[in-house]
């Protein structure tokens, strides 16, 4: 008597077209465990061991570091000094500065737009002199090792289009994200820890959706990991009480197996990716413990980082990603969240200044003392700018800023990145670049510069289209390359 499985009765075509080929189910999971295996040799100062194979240009850095400041910080309070606005406090925008650009309903329904200047003062610092508010001390004093872009643009006038834009480089949910492009990419340097991580921290504003750090039509294992800075790190990453190593090693094993049967009757690469991540949870629960143990380092660190083992916070946070970069992790992604201030920005404005300010200083010099900045790419933004007229009412000790597409302040700095430099320009009012504008796309294409990616070159075909980070744009912007 034979058997037969039901399943037989329900294979569709991708389990036909698997038939009808030789060992598809295992060349995907050869590929997918051992990419170097499917790699060019372009010889070993451009090999990556991830889907390219092969670099485009030497990289200058191998890693990124990407402190997200969800909410949209004011560029006005914090990099981009605009004293005329002081003066002008209260006098209505002029329709010249506004040209008939759109508006959020939050403030369309005012009477007035009536312009209000930063209540905080701006102190030159650094070997150029580079205007810093006094909100941001720290970064102030690391100024010379930083680029600071003034004219960054970006299309979408509300938070989640503008994240997942800058996120993906399309306004619609669905495409990778950027730590998953580089993942992809380039893959891992250890085996032990995801490639694309992700730290939280900060409470109120607005939500952080799991796709912020998804694999878009990517395979599943280029997700961002999120590790949690109390209990767990990963969540069920540990094995419930009574369950010894070795026992969940038995019962791994039976289940891969299965898997692997299924693979190379399916050929479906969902499995491929769901064996890798096995593999890798159960890696992880050796590796996880003590990388996120910051009683291991000194007390000058943990000063200098602001940080306090067992507790969870941005300062914690950056210590992590400095430990995480050491250890071979391409993509490190630090969502700080509540830089939404539409009221009472001068004091809201103001605490989330005190809470990034040390450990965002303190990453970069970090860094740069044990010799990993020149590879390490670290990136400051948020996902728009703030407006220069009020929402609401301005009193002395109070005001709001609605959403402002047109321009915004980011910086980056290490992995390629020339320091000291400032680029770009708005006007008096902060309202339109006046020179040298940087769309999102620019931005992305400079990033994977960096990392020794031609972003026109760098692509997955989804759904008979060849995707990219950059879509269908973007320059290279040189003037900060180092």
């Amino acid at each position: 008597m034979t058997f037969e499985s039901p399943l037989n009765h329900l294979l569709g075509r991708r389990a036909f077209l698997t038939r009808s080929t030789t060992s598809l189910g295992m060349i995907a999971l050869s590929s997918l465990l051992s990419p170097r295996l499917f790699a060019a040799d372009p010889g070993p100062s451009l090999k990556t061991g991830g889907a390219l194979g092969s670099l485009h240009f030497p990289p200058r850095a191998k890693r990124i570091i990407y402190l997200f400041m969800s909410g949209a910080p004011s560029h006005i309070d914090l990099y981009d000094p605009k004293p005329k606005l002081k003066d002008l406090t209260g006098s209505e925008l002029p329709p010249s500065v506004r040209m008939g650009q759109r508006i959020t309903g939050m403030t369309s329904g005012q009477k007035e737009l009536q312009v209000v200047g930063s209540p905080f003062e701006f102190h030159k610092c650094g070997k150029a002199g580079t205007e810093i508010s006094e909100l941001l001390p720290n970064i102030g004093k690391v100024v010379d090792d930083i680029a600071l872009i003034r004219s960054m643009t970006t299309d979408p006038i509300n938070h989640d289009p503008a994240v997942t834009f800058f996120g993906t480089g399309n306004q619609q949910p669905g495409r990778p994200t950027m730590g998953a492009w580089v993942a992809y990419g380039l893959g891992t340097e250890n085996a032990n820890l995801p490639a694309f991580v992700v730290l939280l921290s900060g409470s109120g504003g607005q939500p952080l959706q799991a796709r912020y750090w998804g694999n878009g039509f990517l395979p599943g294992n280029y997700q961002g990991v999120q590790f949690r800075g109390q209990g767990d790190p990963v969540l069920y990453v540990n094995n419930p009480k009574g369950v010894s190593l070795s026992a969940r090693r038995q019962w791994l094993d039976a289940v891969q197996d299965l898997n692997r049967f299924s693979l190379a009757r399916l050929g479906d690469p969902d499995i491929a990716t769901q064996i890798e991540n096995y593999e890798l949870a159960f890696r992880m629960q050796t590796s996880v413990p003590d990388l996120m143990d910051l009683t291991k380092e000194s007390k000058e660190t943990l000063e200098l980082y602001g940080a306090e083992p067992g507790k969870a916070s941005f300062a914690n946070n950056c210590l992590l990603a400095r430990r995480l970069s050491e250890r071979g992790v391409r993509f490190i992604q630090l969502s700080h969240r509540d830089w939404d201030h539409h009221g009472d920005l001068p004091n809201q404005i103001k605490r989330q200044a005190k809470l990034t300010d040390q450990a965002s200083a303190a990453l970069v010099s970090d860094l740069k003392q044990r010799g990993l900045l020149d590879d390490t790419l670290v990136i400051w933004g948020g996902e728009f700018g703030r407006t220069a007229y009020s929402q609401g009412d301005i009193s002395k000790t109070s005001f709001g800023r609605d959403h402002h597409p047109r321009c915004f302040s980011i910086w980056a700095a290490g992995g390629g990145i020339k320091p000291g430099v400032v680029l770009g320009a708005t006007d008096d009012f902060g309202y339109n670049v006046v020179e040298r504008p940087v769309e999102v796309h620019d931005f992305h294409a400079t990033m994977l510069r960096c990392l020794g990616i031609d972003h026109t070159k760098f692509t997955y075909r989804f759904e008979g289209r060849d995707y990219r980070l950059t879509d269908v744009s973007g320059q290279v912007v040189q003037e900060i390359l180092a």
